[in-house]
């Protein structure tokens, strides 16, 4: 369970932070001013901080810079009521992950926090701990299907050659290069279309029942294809590395 940092010197911010958070199965740590969030941040295994700049007397980037002296890892989001681009510049240079102006949406918040934690678990994985997927120059194959990766053919058990347009074919290599592993939206979309998935881009998944509709037999109950609720998706096909595509 994510254990998330809020500090802010409104407690009616962190009261409505904390409710709604816990709600949503993360486990969170207030604070008001810097001692108490430096004294939190020591004696908790935190996950996530989200901060606000200004905290009377004090500045939140005080913070930041504290934590980034020592912890590059932990993700930090700033809140601020402030929406100028200096604030955002220095914030983001300090070492924040994200910056969101106050006033701001629940359900957007929990999209950045999620995407935020999800980037630092994917970065940090032990890479020996999974499956070892093939090489971008080798001929694979999956089920009935023949991949040549250097040439971007596709082809099925007749060598019938399989139409994929550029994206399709960039998510299939993704998912063979890494079978029987769980994909998150955010990796997905990255890796296609270089960019950050948000909770309200549906755009990977009509992505992907695109592509199941051409290698899946029957798309609507996918074998090679599956979703993982609440994580993303996995390619769950064994993946055989030196096929005879000639």
């Amino acid at each position: 369970m994510s254990r998330v940092l809020v500090l802010d010197d409104d407690p009616r911010i962190r009261q409505m932070l904390q409710r709604y958070l816990t709600g949503e199965g993360y486990t969170v740590a207030l604070a008001g001013t810097l001692q108490q969030a430096h004294q939190a941040f020591a004696q908790q295994s935190i996950n996530l901080v989200l901060l606000d700049l200004k905290l009377g007397s004090e500045n939140g980037l005080d913070f930041a810079r504290a934590i980034r002296a020592t912890d590059r890892r932990t993700p930090i989001i700033i809140l601020s009521s402030k929406d100028d681009v200096v604030d955002k510049v220095v914030g983001l240079e300090v070492g924040a992950d994200d910056y969101i102006a106050k006033p701001f949406h629940l359900r957007e918040l929990l999209a950045r926090i999620r995407t935020a934690v999800r980037r630092v678990e994917v970065d940090f994985i032990d890479e020996s701990l999974l499956p070892v997927g093939p090489s971008r120059s080798d001929n694979v194959s999956f089920g009935n299907w023949r991949m040549a990766r250097a040439s971007r053919l596709v082809t099925n058990h007749l060598g019938q050659e399989l139409p994929l347009t550029s994206k399709e074919y960039k998510l299939l290599d993704v998912f063979v290069e890494r079978p029987r592993r769980v994909l998150s939206r955010d990796h997905l979309i990255n890796e296609v279309s270089g960019r950050t998935w948000n909770a309200y881009d549906r755009s990977i998944d009509t992505q992907i029942r695109r592509l199941r509709k051409k290698i899946e037999e029957d798309p609507g109950n996918p074998k090679l294809i599956k979703t993982v609720r609440g994580e993303g998706y996995m390619f769950s096909a064994d993946v055989h590395v030196g096929s005879d595509l000639s």
